[in-house]
């Protein structure tokens, strides 16, 4: 960025537009103004032309209206933005009027004949009119991004101080009060960093703040317990490393979210990520292929220093004691053929070169593809290491057998047997680490290696965290506090895992080919035994069995937010309501399905429960946008919008009573859990049949679909409502009213060519 995102009078309007809802749904405004500026000079003046073109004017001028509305209701609010918003907005208006009155041609003839200026006689106008549009429009929405920044900080601040306030209380009853208020705030502060999260173009950005909530998910609980025991226990030395490591690390997590937020880094530049295998291999291939083209767009000496990094780094690889004999051979001897075949390669390239050849010779064409596919086998032979390795260490640890002894030799008071545990545990920590390394070398997105690196970072805290954690039971074997929170941060380590095999399996979507981008639902503090603020329930997990009979289903369900997620791609971008709840809807339901196979954050039934009940009010949600799209339409699609719309509420319905009610018993439970994904199952059942049918209806009907809010819908948008769920999975507001500006920009800057 150009300048501070929260910066006052030094606005500059040039700076890059970051959220996907400010680039996205202001198209069919865009649109309209296009269609305008790039008429026809000689357009034959029919009345059907004429009516079109004063609809197109006034629906441009109304919209511009209901926009500059809101922004001067912001700017009333927000003293310190008041003037530069109430200027951008005053420049809307007075573009949005120049526009209304240049189409305005219902006195044509009599207009050319007094002189005044139309859209047929004045496209000058028409686009400078457009300009200033442009131009006010995105200093409208640029502060009022500011303001959703600026109170993602405030937030923050407000956590940071009441941390401290944790950090330093002494006795029970002041922690219990404080830690009250604390989880109200963490509850904020996820709400406001998830619909940022989802809303960032940057998919980097993107899984930075995913990894960062996902710390300060797993750490509220943690410093619940670890407070509690250093309370319990204050001069166990264990206790308070255990304690202050859980302090430090969601200290580090808050500060990320604002780097990311802001822009900005707190020690000056954005580190980089490191350069991946699988990133250095696929430059590198770049540069060989485009040889094609031209022979002297790089030098024979970059290409062969680029090979030289690339064979450096899987030493990664080869240096690893864990790598077998047969395997750190092949690696080695793969990258000694890279290396004959990029030097036959510049051999051919030189001569051909002297040659002053204008394009690559038959012989530089053979040697660049057998260097292309030397590469190539080399990183498939990476990748079956990596993955391979991840596997075998997923399958070894499956039964935590070592956090087991750990919590025996603990309760036992035996600290002799606990070191010699924690000396396996941190074996194990250093493969896991060891493994994320290598994964994040052939992840193939750097979303991904983003994610191998948290998880990598998680591995490394949390070991010596449960071994102190065990010292302390140890110290204390009668303390149930003390047991308490060595059973949270081993089920911390055990959720890193799982999160681990959900990575694997992305990894490999990428390799063959499937991007598995799935997004996983994400809550704080989430719900059951681990929230602060709810009374404790028993909750339950599958057993072998059970979860055998249910997977089938599960896989069902699969299939279906597979079907839904394919016709939300066909909806090109359109950031319509009806897609993003559709999405949501999606997701929730894969995570659904992720607990079937007994992966994901859904850990226990009671998860299970009330993630259905939060998609059957997204379901609900979805209802009362389809019956409005239904009143804009003719007989026989309004009716069959309205069927599919009773039957969606018919099926939210069904799992929001079944996830409600409670049960008691194993089978009973079972029941339960069957019920919940066969009604959702209906319910996506109904999306994937409404999703084409709402897209061609939109797409016939643009302007009486289009997703320029009405007045009454802004100012819903504007209520706030801090500690929602629904805020926090992006059905909420932001308190300001920001998000409804946001989405009106879309992409202007498109008018700007024209």
């Amino acid at each position: 960025m150009a300048s501070s995102p929260c910066g006052g009078g030094n606005f500059d309007c040039g700076l890059e537009i970051q959220t996907r809802s400010v680039e996205q749904t202001l198209i069919p405004l865009v649109s309209q103004i296009t269609t305008l500026i790039n008429h026809k000079d000689k357009l034959k003046k029919t009345e059907k032309t004429l009516r079109a073109i004063q609809r197109v004017g006034q629906a441009v001028s109304v919209a511009v209206g209901r926009f500059v509305a809101v922004g001067e209701a912001i700017a009333v609010e927000n003293e310190d933005l008041k003037d530069e918003m109430g200027l951008a907005c005053f420049d809307a208006r007075r573009a949005g009027t120049a526009i209304a009155k240049l189409t305005d041609v219902s006195g044509l003839e009599q207009c050319e004949g007094d002189g005044r200026s139309t859209v047929f006689s004045d496209r000058t106008g028409m686009v400078k009119a457009a300009r200033m549009l442009l131009s006010s429009v995105t200093k409208v929405l640029v502060l009022a991004d500011c303001i959703v920044i600026k109170q993602i900080i405030s937030s923050r601040n407000k956590v940071l101080v009441t941390l401290e306030q944790l950090e330093r209380v002494s006795t029970f009853q002041e922690f219990v009060q404080i830690f009250s208020q604390f989880g109200n705030e963490m509850v904020e502060f996820a709400h406001l960093t998830g619909d940022r999260q989802n809303d960032l173009k940057d998919e980097k950005k993107r899984a930075r703040m995913a990894a960062a909530r996902a710390v300060l998910e797993k750490c509220t609980m943690m410093l619940l317990t670890a407070s509690k025991t250093c309370l319990r226990h204050p001069d166990c030395e264990s206790a308070r490393i255990n304690k202050e490591a859980v302090f430090q690390r969601m200290r580090l997590a808050l500060e990320q979210v604002i780097e990311i937020v802001t822009d900005t880094r707190s020690g000056g530049e954005a580190k980089a990520l490191p350069v991946s295998i699988y990133a250095g291999i696929k430059d590198f291939k770049v540069k060989v292929e485009g040889l094609r083209d031209s022979m002297y767009c790089v030098s024979c000496e970059a290409v062969a220093a680029q090979l030289e990094a690339l064979v450096e780094k899987t030493e990664d690889f080869t240096d690893s004691a864990y790598t077998s004999h047969e395997q750190r051979e092949t690696i080695i001897q793969l990258c000694q053929i890279t290396r004959q075949e990029t030097k036959q390669l510049i051999n051919t390239w030189r001569h051909a070169q002297l040659l002053k050849a204008k394009e690559a010779t038959d012989e530089m064409e053979l040697s660049i593809l057998k260097t292309c596919q030397s590469v190539s086998d080399l990183r498939r032979e990476l990748h079956k290491v990596a993955v391979g390795r991840a596997t075998e260490l997923l399958k070894l640890h499956s039964d935590h057998l070592v956090l087991q002894a750990l919590k025996a030799s603990g309760g036992d008071g035996n600290l002799e047997a606990v070191a010699d545990y924690a000396g396996t545990l941190t074996e194990h920590k250093e493969q896991l680490v060891e493994t994320c390394r290598l994964l994040c070398h052939i992840s193939g997105t750097e979303p991904l290696e983003i994610t191998c690196i948290h998880a990598e970072e998680t591995f490394r805290v949390i070991g010596p965290q449960i071994i102190s954690a065990a010292q302390t039971l140890a110290l204390h074997p009668t303390s149930k506090i003390a047991k308490e929170n060595l059973d949270v941060f081993c089920e911390a380590w055990e959720s890193q895992l799982c999160d681990m095999a959900i990575l694997l399996k992305e990894i490999n979507d990428v390799f063959e080919g499937r991007r598995g981008d799935k997004k996983t639902y994400l809550s704080l503090p989430r719900p059951g035994k681990h929230s602060a603020n709810l009374k404790t329930v028993k909750a339950a997990k599958l057993d072998a069995e059970e979860q055998t009979t249910i997977a089938k289903l599960g896989l069902e369900l699969c299939l279906l937010t597979s079907d839904v997620d394919s016709e939300v791609e066909r909806w090109d971008g359109q950031d319509h309501e009806i897609v993003r709840l559709c999405q949501i809807i999606s997701s929730m339901a894969y995570s659904m399905y992720l607990f079937t196979r007994g992966e994901g954050l859904l850990k226990t039934t009671l998860d299970l429960f009330h993630q259905a009940e939060v998609l059957s009010d997204q379901g609900l949600q979805l209802c009362p946008i389809l019956h409005s799209l239904s009143t804009q339409l003719l007989d026989e699609d309004q009716m069959l919008i309205i069927s599919e719309t009773e039957k969606l509420s018919t099926a939210c319905q069904q799992l929001q009573v079944c996830a409600k009610t409670p049960v008691q018993g194993k089978s009973a439970i079972f029941q339960k859990v069957d019920s919940s994904i066969q009604n959702t199952k209906g319910i996506l059942s109904v999306v994937v049949y409404l999703l084409p049918i709402c897209n061609k209806l939109i797409r016939k009907c643009p302007s009486e679909c289009s997703c320029l809010s009405s007045p009454q819908h802004w100012k819903e948008k504007q209520l706030s409502t801090p500690v929602s769920e629904e805020t926090l999975n992006g059905k909420g507001s932001n308190g300001f009213g920001v998000k409804s500006l946001e989405q009106h920009m879309a992409n202007l800057t498109f008018l700007e060519s024209k």
